[in-house]
């Protein structure tokens, strides 16, 4: 009986994205191919630096463009509905068609005007970083059953103390250093409350939030504007390209011509995806999530796990903080993570609590933010408003549940007192 209400759930889960698609592409020949007037060139440039050039460019008209890949949509459209006839998952189909009806919008979106799409996907993998390391930090905290809203207060901690000893020391490894310290720090007042004195955590998270605000926002005004050559301009990383891989079109520009803080992102997310789900620290971690009550009874301090993973992910987040100064501006500006804390929250539940899920999620999110930025620039028919609104908009459809339904590990959020009481 259990089986049959799954797969009828599943059934209606895919009917229900197959109508949802097919409107947008009725949406998209109307809007973006019929009712545009005169037809205008729309140039792709492929080539960035000194990559090799398989394609450099791409002209198409925009009208023209809008029809064909509406239609190409359309036959994507049909084979996603084969495979749901078949009780298949829509997968890769539906991945082309959202590409396709993605190239339509921008035949519309960018009529006119001339798009980097080598420097419009590296932009949208610049703005994710620090998405990536928030992600990252709370999945580590969830899974061990803590709920981490301050992320925002990690990030913004890390970034503060790497921007100050990189101005104090004039060495951008330095700032990356103490970094993680200024986040495990925030993680430690999370740990000690949430953990210890079971204070409720999503409350502990927001007072985190605004008291980290309040003490970087008043050493922002007294003292880094008041002697910003000495406590606020930090050198900063630069960028180092991978032979032969930066050298691959659209590709390298992108991963392989970035700062160490990015490669040391890739080797972390590696590091947490293959620990979560081999070995024995992230079996414990899982278990101290799911059922602590479980993991108590094979000798496993639960408590203990828990703290511990905090303090990690405090390291993870203060990481990310330090890309904002010493990655990238080289100097601390007040509330300068603008809410990215909670966009990084949202990439987890987005992507279901896994590594690579939050890691796609916060790519995704960057690349909207991206492309608001391009877009306004090219001169987009779409009113700026509206352009501001697009990378909150694309996090509130993220976690309404339109994606799907998600479940967090089973006791987060719930303090845990030895003995198996809750």
């Amino acid at each position: 009986m259990k089986n049959k209400q799954v797969v009828s759930a599943l059934a209606k889960k895919r009917t229900r994205n197959l109508v949802i698609m097919a409107v947008l592409n009725v949406v998209s020949f109307i809007l973006f191919a019929y009712l545009p007037g005169k037809s205008q060139n729309v140039t792709f440039n492929f080539v960035l630096g000194d990559e090799w050039v398989i394609i450099h460019s791409w002209i198409i008209g925009s009208k023209f463009g809008a029809y064909c890949f509406s239609g190409l949509a359309v036959v994507f459209l049909g084979v996603a509905f084969l495979r749901a006839r078949q009780g298949k998952k829509l997968g890769a189909s539906a991945l082309a068609y959202a590409l396709s009806i993605f190239i339509a919008f921008m035949c519309w979106a960018a009529a006119g005007a001339a798009i980097s799409v080598t420097g419009l996907l590296q932009g949208g993998l610049f703005l994710a970083i620090p998405l990536v390391f928030g992600s990252l930090s709370g999945l580590i905290c969830e899974r061990s059953g803590v709920i981490n809203i301050a992320i925002e207060g990690q990030l913004l901690a890390g970034a503060f103390a790497a921007g100050v000893v990189g101005s104090l020391t004039q060495n951008a490894w330095a700032g990356l250093l103490v970094a993680p310290l200024a986040g495990a720090l925030i993680s430690l007042l999370l740990a000690t409350f949430a953990i210890k004195y079971a204070v409720d955590q999503v409350i502990l998270g927001f007072v985190i939030n605004v008291l980290v605000i309040g003490l970087t926002s008043f050493a922002s005004q007294r003292v880094l504007t008041t002697d910003s050559a000495t406590w606020n301009s930090s050198p900063i990383f630069s960028t180092i390209q991978i032979p032969v891989l930066s050298k691959i079109p659209l590709i390298g520009p992108i991963f392989f011509s970035q700062t160490i803080i990015v490669y040391m992102l890739y080797v972390i997310v590696a590091v947490i995806q293959l620990s979560l789900f081999k070995s024995k620290w992230g079996l414990r971690m899982r278990a101290v999530g799911e059922l602590p009550v479980a993991a108590e009874s094979v000798g496993i301090d639960v408590n203990k796990v828990r703290f511990r993973n905090v303090l990690i992910a405090g390291l993870v987040a203060g990481l990310g903080g330090a890309f904002f100064t010493v990655g990238s501006s080289g100097a601390f500006s007040r509330q300068m993570t603008a809410g990215m804390g909670f966009i990084a929250l949202a990439a987890l539940i987005f992507g279901k609590w896994t590594p690579l899920g939050a890691v796609a999620a916060a790519l995704l999110f960057g690349f909207a933010d991206q492309l608001r930025t391009v877009l306004s620039i090219t001169g987009t028919p779409i009113p700026s408003e509206f352009m501001v609104m697009v990378p909150y908009i694309v996090t509130i459809i993220a976690v309404s549940g339109f994606v799907g339904k998600v479940r967090a590990p089973a006791s987060d959020g719930i303090p845990y007192k030895r003995g198996g009481s809750h």
